[in-house]
């Protein structure tokens, strides 16, 4: 079964929403989706059966969190579109601070929150094009709202929940409406003020900065000084040998 924006909360306009009850993965269906979308759409799963998070990791999903995706076409190069993960995180800050205080939570580079040093949120990114813009561009959002999933033991951030951190109780579409317009909110900065704002923005709340972290590519580990994301959204990490942009990796603190 599937519902269209209903009444929880207020909904941004020019957004559509879509809850189902049971499916593989909210990403699976923003790609099957793609062809046929006329406007931003957040696709929402009660019961994800099959989903993933970056580097095709799995990501634990307990009945009563969030899984949703929010699929469009923004007019945007791919290393435009990537950006928008920065959005993303921004947006979640704002959605998660009306149920906990902000000082317990963090941004964590490329795409992670972090509430009381543990993972409560994650982004993903997916994209299609040939030409010079995206086609269609995914955002795939995983939040532990009444849940901390267990057997997670292959992070050095340990998973955490809204619920465990005083958060209350929490209903998945009632989240969804804030964030939805959180992110809304976003998109307006974006347009009227350029990634710029969106970074300022970002490294007000980044973990870690200004501290030592680590940076694992896959084909070295990076240590310096957390000194900034730069305007593509790569890390800048100051080492021994000088700058350092790095645009893809996991980090350690």
């Amino acid at each position: 079964m599937s519902t269209n924006a209903s009444g929880h909360g207020p909904w941004p306009e020019g957004y559509a929403r879509v809850v189902l009850d049971t499916i593989d993965s909210t990403m699976a269906e923003a790609m099957r989706r793609a062809p046929d979308i006329a406007r931003p759409t957040w696709i929402m799963a009660k019961t994800q059966t099959a989903a993933r998070g970056r580097r095709g990791r799995k990501w634990v999903v307990p009945q009563g969190n969030l899984n949703a995706t929010l699929i469009f076409r923004p007019e945007a190069t791919a290393s435009e579109a990537a950006k928008r993960s920065f959005l993303a995180a921004n947006a979640l800050f704002q959605a998660l601070s009306i149920y906990v205080p902000a000082e317990k939570l963090s941004l964590k580079w490329p795409n992670d929150v972090l509430l009381s040093g543990g993972k409560v949120a994650g982004i993903l990114l997916e994209s299609s094009g040939q030409g010079p813009f995206v086609d269609w561009l995914s955002i795939g959002i995983g939040v532990n709202l009444r849940h901390t999933p267990e057997g997670v033991t292959d992070t050095m951030f340990p998973p955490t929940s809204l619920s465990a951190n005083g958060g209350g109780d929490i209903d998945p579409i009632d989240f969804l409406s804030t964030l939805a317009d959180a992110y809304a909110t976003q998109e307006a900065k974006l347009l009227r003020l350029g990634f710029g704002r969106i970074r300022d923005d970002w490294m007000a709340k980044a973990a870690r900065l200004g501290e030592v972290i680590t940076a694992r590519t896959g084909r070295e580990d990076v240590t310096g000084i957390f000194d900034s994301i730069d305007h593509d959204g790569n890390l800048v990490l100051i080492t021994g040998t000088g700058p350092r942009a790095i645009p893809a990796a996991d980090v350690f603190f």
